[in-house]
């Protein structure tokens, strides 16, 4: 997985661009600036929109390419961000310690969930929020994106079921849209906002 990530940016256009997703855009808009975590951060595009707007950011991602490309376009932006290059399942997640965790599009194994999400609960401070979209298992139906595992995707109980001592701030499935190859094309989408309380 880590060297088809490197392959995936390793060419000088991003892979999803340099804008930030558009969800993440919305909910970070809506906070006060402090510390954010990253997870799987990519080439950057949202780590480094939280910087431009304030943000103490910090990023995790496995990939080498990815954080090059991050750096650049931090670079090209003015600010700095902290990434590390870092399997997300062995980082140490500091306690009480970031004021928002994002994790876009981020997918792995069921049976490990259960215990990677009490750790970004755990990292959150007090009225901290996790903002956190991925694909619903009826993605694996279509043909605009995403993972092609159905262990890894996605019900609106598995969120349920990680998050459960948050405050649900929002928790939607919607059918939205995409541009693939510039075709738009409809994906099925969780996205929820929760609250450390």
């Amino acid at each position: 997985m880590k060297e088809q990530w490197n392959n995936r940016f390793s060419t000088t256009e991003y892979f999803y661009g340099k804008e930030p997703n558009d969800f993440f855009k919305e909910e970070i808009d809506k906070l006060t600036v402090g510390k954010i975590l990253c997870i799987a951060a990519g080439e950057g595009r949202n780590a480094v929109y939280a910087a431009k707007h304030g943000w103490d950011v910090h990023a995790i991602d496995y990939s080498e390419a990815g954080k090059q490309k991050a750096e650049k376009l931090a670079e090209e932006n003015d600010v700095s961000i902290n990434y590390q290059i870092e399997d997300v399942f062995n980082y140490s997640f500091q306690p009480n310690y970031y004021d928002v965790i994002v994790s876009v599009n981020f997918h792995f194994e069921e049976e490990v969930r259960e215990h990677y999400n009490q750790k970004i609960i755990d990292s959150l401070k007090p009225d901290g929020r996790i903002i956190l979209q991925v694909f619903d298992k009826e993605q694996i139906e279509k043909n605009s994106g995403g993972p092609k595992d159905l262990k890894i995707l996605y019900t609106l109980e598995d969120i349920v079921n990680s998050f459960y001592d948050l405050e649900f701030e929002l928790f939607t499935k919607e059918n939205t849209s995409r541009f693939i190859d510039d075709i738009k094309k409809e994906a099925s989408i969780i996205r929820f906002v929760g609250k450390k309380v």
